[in-house]
């Protein structure tokens, strides 16, 4: 019965000692080849934010290879990608409160769903599935819009988010060849 305990004990202590050193470690290497990035805008007392990782391209084929289409996709590597407004808005016509929600995307060959989810996981994707399979939870899914797929005119080598102002503001997501636009009205 004391072996078993003392058992217990260790194998506590190297799950405790995994999840709370282990874990953040592989976190943070990650994260030297998928930087942590901030896109903002801020306008007339609104102020939006959007937090991701940038993975590279790196010479390879990266929508409809490494990113398939017609799958759901975590939007970046590491954690799930953050959205945050001050202030509700809307998004292709449909109202985002106030608030902070994880973004996914479904990119297709002429057509993305992006995804605005009320949940935000601690990482993107389960360690089970070898990162086949994104920790969303669709019940948590607020609003979902698709938009139209651009071709690049030049590759984009690392994954950008960022607001752009053409005339209207438009949340932009570009990588390899591809380039989405979310219209946002505030």
């Amino acid at each position: 019965m004391k072996f078993l305990k003392w058992l217990l004990a260790i194998l506590l202590f190297l799950a405790l000692l995994g999840y709370f050193v282990g874990l953040p470690y592989l976190q943070e290497q990650t994260k030297k080849y998928s930087p942590e990035k901030t896109a903002t805008f801020s306008k007339d007392g609104l102020k939006l934010s959007v937090v991701y990782s940038s993975p590279s391209k790196k010479g390879r084929k990266i929508f409809g290879s490494l990113v398939p289409h017609d799958v759901v996709w975590r939007t970046g590597a590491n954690e799930p990608t953050t959205f945050t407004s001050s202030a509700a808005i809307s998004i292709a016509g449909n109202k985002l409160p106030q608030g902070t929600y994880s973004i996914w995307t479904i990119p297709g060959g002429e057509r993305w769903t992006v995804i605005f989810n009320k949940e935000i996981p601690d990482w993107g994707v389960t360690l089970m599935s070898g990162g086949k399979e994104t920790t969303r939870d669709p019940e948590n899914d607020l609003i979902q819009v698709v938009v139209p797929r651009y071709a690049t005119s030049d590759t984009v080598e690392q994954f950008t988010m960022e607001f752009e102002e053409t005339p209207n503001l438009q949340l932009a997501l570009s990588w390899d060849d591809t380039k989405v636009s979310v219209p946002i009205n505030y």
